[in-house]
């Protein structure tokens, strides 16, 4: 009793932080909660007024999980405008022959006016995907007004396109973008993890001044691009989506996230890949935005001291015999019910975004809920491990970040 006694000076400026934690936190649920509204009423809208030329550009490297039906969507478009181009490294790629075989297969069965298979060749500076993408670019048709970008994990709704290039049609709007969200193909702990962390940053996205493109899917108009200079950005940087949402800011121009933009990966990992997968996406964050990086370790500290630290002090505070257990436990229960709150409006979301994965996404959004709290010790975990470094593994291929826009092929 005489410890905290002497302590209790501790413990009242600690009832204080319990006190402004609850209301940040509900501010927080609260703000989830008007993404999860605008996102649906983004999603209920049909976009057909604007139809711009688009080129089309997906990098490929080796074959993805559900590589065909994943290159198919993008054959099925309903576009009436648009070309599309797949890139690859090298003609001895295994992505190479299978993309011929599909170009061949849909020849007679696409909207696009044009498709190519591409042979960038190997980068000798700088990230081999973006030495891709701008090969690509060059190779574009002289009058495309938006280039259209896209990874080939995504798998894509026939309206995607027609959505992705709406809000380019203002011109305070520098960048469209969707995301991903990884459906399981095995519903193993390493997969399952995958999905839900993955499944808590896409939920930030909005309306907010916050939004990050995603490579994956994102669109930008041809003059805006050629006016910020991201071919010369682009010739020596390792990130794609992040130096292009840089730029975009730094010119005060929007990134505006299109929730109909949001796509299924399906994907299977296990522990290996997922650390060098989210390790890697948090250092290129920390190199090349370190204001978002620091956000994500901000709230990811604040997630889980918000839980855990609060329900430890509830234990301390009732073995002490202090009057201020009771707000300890309060906090813990108000953060646990806020995470828990949250996974279940982002897979209730995703389950109206992605009706035809619904079967495939049970028991990853069962997961999401339940264990909510220790999928934010892990993504925490992750994030601290990308504090140090700067050497990334891409696709096999060695990298170093020497800046923002600067990388070094090891």
């Amino acid at each position: 009793m005489q410890v905290f006694t002497e302590s209790s000076a501790d413990m009242t400026f600690l009832y204080a932080i319990a006190i402004a934690s609850i209301l940040i936190q509900v501010l927080f649920v609260f703000q989830i909660f008007q993404h999860y509204r605008y996102v649906l009423k983004k999603f209920a809208r049909k976009h057909t007024s604007y139809r711009p030329k688009v080129t089309l550009i997906m990098p490929c490297k080796g074959i993805d999980t559900a590589f065909d039906e994943n290159i198919s969507s993008f054959y099925r478009l309903d576009y009436d405008n648009y070309e599309l181009m797949f890139v690859v490294e090298s003609s001895e790629d295994a992505a190479y022959n299978r993309l011929l075989s599909l170009k061949d297969k849909f020849k007679d069965r696409t909207k696009a006016f044009k498709t190519s298979v591409l042979v960038a060749g190997i980068a000798k500076d700088g990230s081999q995907k973006l030495h891709n993408l701008l090969y690509a670019c060059r190779n574009a048709e002289k009058d495309i007004e938006v280039f259209a970008f896209a990874d080939s994990d995504a798998c894509v709704r026939s309206d995607w396109l027609s959505h992705l290039v709406y809000p380019l049609r203002k011109e305070k709007n520098g960048v469209a973008s969707g995301y991903r969200w990884y459906v399981p193909l095995k519903n193993n702990f390493a997969t399952l993890a995958l999905s839900a962390m993955n499944a808590k940053v896409a939920q930030l996205l909005g309306p907010t001044i916050f939004n990050c493109a995603w490579g994956g899917s994102m669109a930008v108009r041809v003059d805006v691009f050629r006016r910020l200079g991201i071919d010369k950005i682009w010739q020596n940087a390792a990130s794609d989506d992040l130096t292009l949402s840089r730029e975009v800011k730094k010119a005060k121009l929007k990134v505006i996230f299109v929730p109909a933009c949001l796509v299924a990966s399906f994907e299977q990992t296990d522990w290996r890949s997922l650390f060098e997968f989210v390790r890697r996406q948090f250092v290129i964050t920390r190199i090349t935005v370190p204001g978002t990086w620091w956000f994500g370790l901000v709230s990811s500290v604040f997630s889980v001291f918000g839980l855990w630290g609060f329900a430890g002090l509830a234990i301390f505070s009732y073995l002490a015999g202090s009057e201020y257990r009771h707000v300890f436990l309060a906090a813990a229960i108000v953060f646990l019910a806020g995470q828990i709150t949250g996974a279940f409006l982002r897979q209730r979301m995703i389950f109206r975004l992605l009706e035809a994965e619904a079967a495939k996404m049970k028991i990853a959004a069962l997961a999401d809920i339940i264990a909510s709290p220790l999928w934010s010790l892990i993504l925490f975990f992750c994030i601290a491990s990308s504090a140090f470094g700067r050497i990334i593994t891409w696709r096999g291929v060695r990298y170093k970040l020497t800046g923002p826009t600067e990388v070094v092929r090891l």
